[in-house]
């Protein structure tokens, strides 16, 4: 199956570029679901991106003992809020799906619907948070069970920096995601560049070992404004070095200060891995709902887009 972004990742030498968002909470009518989508595309108006990212959202209170910042509440079928972003758009979106909880007939009916129903083809699998909780399907199981299925997918697969400095094995996962069917890789957001340029090198290594053709990483980055931000991407398992810590809670403007964090960090991982072969992507998105942090998403696009689309273009002059 050929998508539009199937055809866009196809090309190494160019940048891909997302906004990730979360469906709204499923008290929400439906009209009102409306109006927070055209709010949002009204935002996006004024930058050039190639699609939407909307995420299923997890209870992982089962993978940490600390409290959540911020509450947990259930949001609406993640492939409803594509389908109409999708049409209000006219752009791709990319739907995570979160496999643990039910079982292989009920993950059946979900791909069939979405596809048939919300028109869903670009999909990211993502397992559960914790080995420790009670598992109906497991993420190797759902890949499995998405081979077998009628209909076809484009489809990703996530990766952590964080597990990689860890574990050391993030780029052995990337390939056996690959040889699951994954064509491209979501990152958790980064705020520890050293961790990606790790991985990303391991991988690019591996992938030389292998003779295989590395797949798309796509680089997420995210706003921080206020220490309760702060506190809930620790929570979320983002590594936030200590320094990096201080220089955002002790600035004059801590929202504008994690911008630049930002884009320092992605040039030091440009400046690292832009030569390595893997052929990289940008999907920005807001840690929660507040205005600014919203808002300021939007300038952290503007900024990490231009970045890298300066580098990629530096880097095709300089294979001539």
């Amino acid at each position: 199956m050929s998508t539009l972004l199937k055809d866009r990742f196809a090309d190494p030498s160019r940048g891909v570029y997302f906004v990730g968002t979360t469906p709204p909470k499923d008290s929400t009518d439906m009209e009102q679901v409306s109006e927070i989508a055209d709010k949002l595309l009204e935002r996006l108006s004024a930058i050039d991106y190639d699609g939407l990212i909307v995420y299923d959202i997890q209870d992982e209170s089962s993978r940490i003992s600390t409290p959540r910042p911020f509450p947990f509440m259930q949001t609406h079928d993640p492939r409803a809020y594509s389908k109409l972003l999708s049409e209000k758009s006219k752009h791709p979106v990319i739907t995570y799906k979160s496999v643990s909880q039910r079982g292989k007939a009920e993950f059946d009916e979900w791909l069939t619907q979405a596809q048939d129903v919300y028109g869903v083809k670009d999909i990211v699998l993502v397992g559960s948070p914790s080995s420790a909780k009670d598992v109906a399907l497991p993420l190797a199981k759902a890949y499995d069970a998405l081979a077998e299925h009628p209909r076809d997918f484009h489809l990703g697969g996530v990766t952590i920096a964080e597990r990689h400095a860890k574990k050391a094995d993030e780029h052995q996962r990337l390939m056996q995601k690959t040889a699951q069917g994954c064509s491209y890789f979501i990152s958790q957001a980064v705020y520890n560049p050293q961790a990606t340029i790790d991985l990303i090198s391991r991988y690019a290594r591996e992938c030389r070992t292998q003779d295989v053709k590395p797949k798309r990483i796509i680089l997420t980055f995210a706003p921080c404004g206020s220490a309760k931000t702060l506190e809930f991407m620790e929570w979320l398992g983002i590594s936030v070095p200590e320094a990096t810590r201080y220089r955002i809670l002790d600035a004059s403007s801590p929202l504008g200060e994690s911008i630049r964090v930002c884009r320092n960090s992605l040039e030091q991982i440009l400046d690292a891995c832009i030569h390595l072969g893997v052929p990289l992507g940008l999907n920005i998105e807001s840690l929660t709902n507040r205005k600014e942090e919203i808002d300021a998403a939007v300038r952290l696009f503007k900024l990490l887009k231009a970045t890298m689309d300066l580098r990629l273009a530096e880097e095709a002059v300089e294979a001539i």
